[in-house]
Protein backbone atom coordinates (compact mmCIF):
# COMPACT_ATOMS: atom_id res chain seq x y z
CA UNK A 1 0.00 0.00 0.00
CA UNK A 2 1.06 3.47 -0.96
CA UNK A 3 1.96 5.90 1.73
CA UNK A 4 -0.16 8.75 2.30
CA UNK A 5 2.30 11.84 1.77
CA UNK A 6 1.22 14.91 3.82
CA UNK A 7 2.56 17.88 4.20
CA UNK A 8 2.31 20.08 7.70
CA UNK A 9 1.52 24.36 7.68
CA UNK A 10 1.59 25.26 11.54
CA UNK A 11 3.77 28.33 12.32
CA UNK A 12 4.01 27.48 16.01
CA UNK A 13 7.72 24.91 15.87
CA UNK A 14 7.05 23.16 18.54
CA UNK A 15 3.65 22.14 17.42
CA UNK A 16 4.67 21.04 14.22
CA UNK A 17 7.61 18.98 15.17
CA UNK A 18 5.10 16.90 17.49
CA UNK A 19 2.82 16.71 14.73
CA UNK A 20 5.28 15.30 12.61
CA UNK A 21 6.35 12.92 15.13
CA UNK A 22 2.24 11.70 15.54
CA UNK A 23 2.33 11.31 11.95
CA UNK A 24 5.02 9.16 11.90
CA UNK A 25 3.54 6.76 14.35
CA UNK A 26 1.16 5.84 11.74
CA UNK A 27 2.56 3.29 8.97
CA UNK A 28 0.94 4.60 6.48
CA UNK A 29 1.67 8.36 6.66
CA UNK A 30 4.76 9.87 5.79
CA UNK A 31 5.67 13.56 6.38
CA UNK A 32 7.42 14.91 3.07
CA UNK A 33 7.59 18.73 4.09
CA UNK A 34 6.98 21.28 7.14
CA UNK A 35 5.70 24.70 6.21
CA UNK A 36 5.35 27.56 8.80
CA UNK A 37 3.65 29.75 6.84
CA UNK A 38 0.77 30.07 4.68
CA UNK A 39 3.04 31.00 1.40
CA UNK A 40 5.26 28.60 2.01
CA UNK A 41 2.56 26.10 1.90
CA UNK A 42 1.34 26.73 -1.21
CA UNK A 43 4.59 26.96 -2.64
CA UNK A 44 6.18 23.40 -0.84
CA UNK A 45 2.25 21.66 -1.89
CA UNK A 46 3.07 23.14 -5.35
CA UNK A 47 6.05 21.57 -5.79
CA UNK A 48 5.90 18.38 -3.55
CA UNK A 49 2.31 17.61 -4.49
CA UNK A 50 1.50 15.57 -0.99
CA UNK A 51 -1.76 13.86 -1.22
CA UNK A 52 -3.22 16.13 2.44
CA UNK A 53 -2.15 19.52 3.88
CA UNK A 54 -2.72 19.31 7.41
CA UNK A 55 -3.63 23.31 7.75
CA UNK A 56 -3.40 25.65 10.29
CA UNK A 57 -5.45 28.95 10.11
CA UNK A 58 -3.79 31.36 12.15
CA UNK A 59 -0.25 32.18 10.19
CA UNK A 60 1.88 35.05 9.11
CA UNK A 61 2.19 36.20 5.43
CA UNK A 62 -1.37 33.94 4.68
CA UNK A 63 -3.68 32.54 6.26
CA UNK A 64 -4.26 29.13 6.09
CA UNK A 65 -7.96 29.80 4.79
CA UNK A 66 -6.40 31.95 1.60
CA UNK A 67 -4.10 29.23 1.31
CA UNK A 68 -6.53 26.38 1.11
CA UNK A 69 -8.25 28.49 -1.17
CA UNK A 70 -4.57 28.51 -3.75
CA UNK A 71 -4.30 25.22 -2.97
CA UNK A 72 -7.20 23.94 -4.18
CA UNK A 73 -7.54 26.01 -7.29
CA UNK A 74 -3.72 25.13 -8.17
CA UNK A 75 -3.58 21.58 -6.84
CA UNK A 76 -6.67 19.59 -8.20
CA UNK A 77 -7.06 16.36 -6.01
CA UNK A 78 -5.51 17.67 -3.11
CA UNK A 79 -6.97 17.69 0.23
CA UNK A 80 -6.93 19.69 3.27
CA UNK A 81 -7.63 19.53 6.58
CA UNK A 82 -7.43 22.59 8.58
CA UNK A 83 -6.00 21.82 12.20
CA UNK A 84 -6.75 24.94 14.40
CA UNK A 85 -7.60 26.31 18.16
CA UNK A 86 -10.24 28.41 16.22
CA UNK A 87 -14.14 27.04 16.97
CA UNK A 88 -16.71 29.69 15.33
CA UNK A 89 -19.12 28.87 13.06
CA UNK A 90 -17.48 31.90 10.66
CA UNK A 91 -14.76 30.00 10.05
CA UNK A 92 -15.52 26.47 9.88
CA UNK A 93 -17.55 28.37 6.77
CA UNK A 94 -14.78 29.94 5.40
CA UNK A 95 -13.08 26.65 5.84
CA UNK A 96 -15.43 24.81 3.93
CA UNK A 97 -15.77 27.39 1.10
CA UNK A 98 -12.18 27.71 0.58
CA UNK A 99 -12.07 24.06 -0.50
CA UNK A 100 -10.87 22.53 3.15
CA UNK A 101 -11.99 18.25 2.97
CA UNK A 102 -11.93 18.74 6.91
CA UNK A 103 -11.96 20.78 10.12
CA UNK A 104 -10.40 19.63 13.32
CA UNK A 105 -10.09 21.67 16.50
CA UNK A 106 -6.34 21.03 18.17
CA UNK A 107 -8.44 19.80 21.06
CA UNK A 108 -8.48 16.44 19.15
CA UNK A 109 -6.45 13.49 19.74
CA UNK A 110 -3.43 12.30 17.76
CA UNK A 111 -5.48 9.03 16.92
CA UNK A 112 -8.53 10.70 15.18
CA UNK A 113 -6.10 13.08 12.88
CA UNK A 114 -4.52 9.84 11.96
CA UNK A 115 -7.72 8.61 11.36
CA UNK A 116 -8.93 12.46 9.44
CA UNK A 117 -6.18 12.21 7.07
CA UNK A 118 -6.75 8.78 5.80
CA UNK A 119 -10.97 9.47 5.41
CA UNK A 120 -10.44 12.71 3.18
CA UNK A 121 -7.21 11.09 1.37
CA UNK A 122 -10.18 8.73 0.21
CA UNK A 123 -12.99 11.56 -0.73
CA UNK A 124 -14.77 11.96 2.78
CA UNK A 125 -15.80 14.91 4.70
CA UNK A 126 -14.25 14.83 7.92
CA UNK A 127 -14.92 17.56 11.29
CA UNK A 128 -14.45 17.29 14.85
CA UNK A 129 -17.71 15.65 16.64
CA UNK A 130 -19.16 19.17 17.95
CA UNK A 131 -18.46 21.27 14.84
CA UNK A 132 -19.96 18.08 12.53
CA UNK A 133 -23.16 18.28 14.90
CA UNK A 134 -23.71 21.65 14.32
CA UNK A 135 -23.47 21.70 10.66
CA UNK A 136 -25.69 18.97 10.37
CA UNK A 137 -28.08 20.98 13.33
CA UNK A 138 -27.77 23.96 10.59
CA UNK A 139 -28.41 21.54 7.44
CA UNK A 140 -29.32 18.22 7.94
CA UNK A 141 -29.44 17.25 4.24
CA UNK A 142 -25.50 17.47 4.86
CA UNK A 143 -25.29 14.65 7.32
CA UNK A 144 -24.95 12.07 5.55
CA UNK A 145 -21.44 13.80 4.08
CA UNK A 146 -19.55 14.31 7.47
CA UNK A 147 -18.16 11.89 9.22
CA UNK A 148 -18.90 11.94 12.93
CA UNK A 149 -16.80 10.78 15.85
CA UNK A 150 -18.96 8.44 19.25
CA UNK A 151 -17.52 11.33 21.32
CA UNK A 152 -18.53 14.46 21.93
Amino acid sequence: MKKITVLLAEDHTIVREGLHRMLELDPNLTVIGEAKDGRQAVAMATELRPDVVLMDIAMPGLNGLEATRQLVKSCPGIRIVILTAHNDDAYVQRAVESGASGFLLKQTSANDVCGAIHKVHNGEKMFSPSIAKRLARADPRARGGLVLNEED
